[in-house]
Parts: C-alpha cells; sequence; structure tokens
C-alpha cells in the first residue's frame, strides 16, 4: 500500500468516526460536559443566601409586629406606663432593625461570594471547551482543503467526502460559536461582580445606618432610664415633669421667635458671605465630625415626640466635651447657659437663615459677635444630669437646627 492509499484511509476513518460514530466523538470531545468545579460551593452559598432572605422575612414580621404595639400605644394619653411601654417596643423594634441591616451585610457578601464561584467555573468551562476545541481543529488542520481536493481527483469512490467536508467545517463554526457564547457569558458574570462590588461599596452608607441604629438604640434605652429615675414610677411625678418639659420648650421657641425678628431688623449683614457656594446654593458645614444621627429631623421615633412635637433638627452622636464649631458665618443672637438646664447657642447668617446649637456643656462666646464658620463656639453635652443637658436628653450628643425664617427646616437639605 502506497503513501497515498495510507492518506486516503486514515481521511476516511476520521469522516467515520466523526459523522457515523457521534456517541464515540462525544465521549473523546465532550464539549457539553464540563467539570463542577465550583459547583458545590456556589450550591451551598445559594442556600446560606436563601436562609439569610427567610431570616429576613422573619424579622420584618416581627419588626411589623413591634411598629403595631407602637401605633397602638401612641393613640392613647400620655402616661407613664404608656411612655414605658412605648419606649420597651421601639428598644426592641431598633434591636430587630440592627439585626436586619447585618442580615443585608451578610446577605450582599453572600452574593458577591456567590458570583465569583461563577466567574471561576466559567472560566474553567471555556478553558476546557478551548483545549477540546484545540484538539479537533489540529485535526483539521493536519488534512487542509488541498489533501481532500486531491484525495477527490485521485479516488471517485470518495465523492462524498466533500459533502462530509462541508459538514466538518460546520462543526468547527459550531464550536467557535459556542466558544463565543461562553465568552459572552464570562463578561456578563464579570459585570454582575461589578454590580454588586458597587453595592459593596454602597455597604459603607449602610453600615453608617447600622451605627445610627446603635447610637438610636443607646438613646432610647438612655430615656428609658431617665425617666424610671426621675419617676420613680409614680404617675404624678411623671405629669410634673412632663408639664415642666412643655413649659421650657414654649418659652425657648416664643424667646427664639422673638429675638430673631427683632435682631434681623437692627443687624446690617456683611457682604462678604461664605454662607452660598457653586450656584446659589445654602451650604452649611458639619458643626460635629462625627456625621452619626441618632435622631432625624421629625423622626417618628423621636422619644420625647408626644410631649414637646416632631422633632425641631436633627441629634449627632458626639462625646461629652467634644468642641462645637460654627456651621457658617454670622451673628451670635443668643448663648444662653441654662445651668443645669438646656443651654444653647443661636447664630443669625442673613435675613432667612440661623443655626441653633443646643445641649452645650460649655459655650465659648458672647452675644452680639460676629464669628467665622468653623470657629469654636463651644463643647457639646447632652449627658443627663450634667450642665447644658435639659430635659430632652437622649445621651451625648448635639442638637442641631436650620431655621429659614425664624422655622425650623431639615438641616439635612444644607449640611455639606
Amino acid at each position: 500500500m502506497n503513501r497515498l492509499s495510507k492518506k486516503i484511509i486514515f481521511l476516511f476513518f476520521i469522516v467515520i468516526l466523526m459523522f457515523f460514530n457521534r456517541p464515540l466523538l462525544a465521549e473523546s470531545f465532550p464539549l457539553l460536559r464540563v467539570s463542577a468545579y465550583y459547583q458545590k460551593d456556589i450550591e451551598e452559598t445559594q442556600k446560606k443566601i436563601e436562609e439569610q432572605q427567610k431570616a429576613k422575612e422573619d424579622l420584618e414580621k416581627q419588626q411589623k409586629i413591634y411598629q403595631q404595639k407602637i401605633e397602638e400605644k401612641r393613640k392613647e394619653g400620655i402616661t407613664l406606663k404608656n411612655e414605658l411601654s412605648i419606649l420597651e417596643n421601639q428598644i426592641n423594634k431598633q434591636k430587630i432593625s440592627i439585626r436586619m441591616k447585618e442580615n443585608e451585610i451578610e446577605t450582599t457578601d453572600l452574593e458577591i461570594k456567590n458570583t465569583q464561584f461563577e466567574i471561576l467555573q466559567k472560566q474553567k468551562e471555556i478553558i476546557e471547551q478551548k483545549n477540546k476545541i484545540s484538539e479537533i481543529l489540529r485535526l483539521i488542520n493536519q488534512h487542509d482543503k488541498k489533501g481532500i481536493l486531491e484525495i477527490v481527483v485521485l479516488a471517485d469512490s470518495l465523492a462524498d467526502i466533500l459533502s462530509q467536508n462541508r459538514q466538518f467545517n460546520s462543526l468547527q463554526e459550531s464550536l467557535i460559536s459556542f466558544l463565543d457564547n461562553l465568552k459572552e457569558k464570562k463578561d456578563d458574570l464579570i459585570g454582575e461582580e461589578k454590580d454588586l462590588q458597587t453595592e459593596r461599596q454602597n455597604l459603607v452608607f449602610l453600615k453608617s445606618d447600622l451605627e445610627n441604629e446603635k447610637a438610636k438604640l443607646g438613646s432610647s434605652k438612655i430615656v428609658q432610664t431617665k425617666i424610671l429615675d426621675e419617676t420613680r414610677g409614680a404617675e404624678w411625678r411623671f405629669q410634673s415633669l412632663l408639664a415642666e418639659a412643655i413649659t421650657e420648650q414654649k418659652n425657648i421657641e416664643r424667646e427664639l421667635s422673638s429675638l430673631e425678628k427683632q435682631l434681623r431688623e437692627k443687624l446690617t449683614f456683611k457682604e462678604e458671605t461664605d454662607l452660598t457656594e457653586g450656584e446659589g446654593e445654602i451650604i452649611f458645614s458639619w458643626p460635629v465630625p462625627s456625621g452619626v444621627i441618632t435622631a432625624y429631623f421629625h423622626d417618628p421615633d423621636y422619644p420625647y415626640k408626644r410631649w414637646i412635637g416632631e422633632h425641631s433638627g436633627i441629634d449627632l452622636r458626639a462625646a461629652q466635651g467634644t468642641p462645637v464649631r460654627a456651621a457658617a458665618s454670622g451673628y451670635v443672637a443668643r448663648a444662653h447657659h441654662g445651668g443645669m438646664g438646656y443651654s444653647y447657642v443661636l447664630i443669625i447668617h442673613n435675613e432667612e437663615f440661623s443655626t441653633l446649637y443646643g445641649h452645650l456643656s460649655q459655650i465659648n462666646i458672647e452675644e452680639g459677635s460676629y464669628i467665622r464658620r468653623g470657629e469654636v463656639i463651644g463643647k457639646s453635652g447632652g449627658t443627663p444630669g450634667t450642665p447644658g443637658a435639659g430635659y430632652f436628653v437622649t445621651g451625648p450628643h448635639l442638637h442641631f437646627e436650620v431655621r429659614l425664617k425664624g422655622i425650623p427646616v431639615n438641616p439635612l437639605n444644607y449640611l455639606l
């Protein structure tokens, strides 16, 4: 048998192998069967995600129960028993909120981990498919079209090889298409991972919210302890405390409203103001550095809401004695030293805006003086039973208000 005859027989064997014995081909090149390197990891992670989701649903149900109890008690009169019941349910609700945020953080971490496993799995699949494709292409390249044409010319009995060759080329195109498909899946997964990484960056804010929730929980416990200590469980002591608190708050609001109106008529504001930046927006600086908010503007869970109405500012967590800085330049309209009562500073910035700083344990500026943005005006307080804290204490913090024409507005709309 000459060399050309051997070549023809070999090619014929390949054609028979590929197109008349497909099971054998599938065994040699199992294109659709890939090793499940990370499948177990993916399944286990997915199971954990489902468990986290179930836990989240349970927590949401518990939170709704506590919220319902709070709303029911709020419909009743202001009594010591009711206020303590509301506080207890708020504390339990805040504990659930903390667990829910921790759950969300853990779930997102698991989703990121799961996506990474899927990407690794796809990368392995692509490598395997490339190897199998390379094996088949190597055989095709060994017997290119020129060699097949020669065979056809010299051996008419193998004329159908041309048809089989077209199928062979079609198989090659299918393999390349399959590889492109896998590459596309890999790109999709990488895109998903980028999305999850973005979400993970957002978790920085979620973790900040978690700190806020923990701070709010601590504040609620302080209020609960204070009420119990002040009243010693007696309803008449509670009502007396309530009356004093309401009277103090009304007196402060009356004084501030009158004071702002009178001073604006007398003051000549400096032309060079630092209150606006950019396109005329009103910008205030944070008076203390923490940025942790323990009570929001008109916070529905503010513990003294039923006593004095809506919370007129935001409470910023600050250790006792933290330096408090002016949020913008302006005139010191009021520097009230309350002794063991409520101490605060009111600064008027222009014809419309003013800021108030409450629960100050120390005041370093004089009424009528002009101060610059960032200048220290005093020190924070809020620890129960300390100078400047007053009645409405929820632990060490700064009460900060932004007022527009004497009316409190949400400070978060103006803080830089």
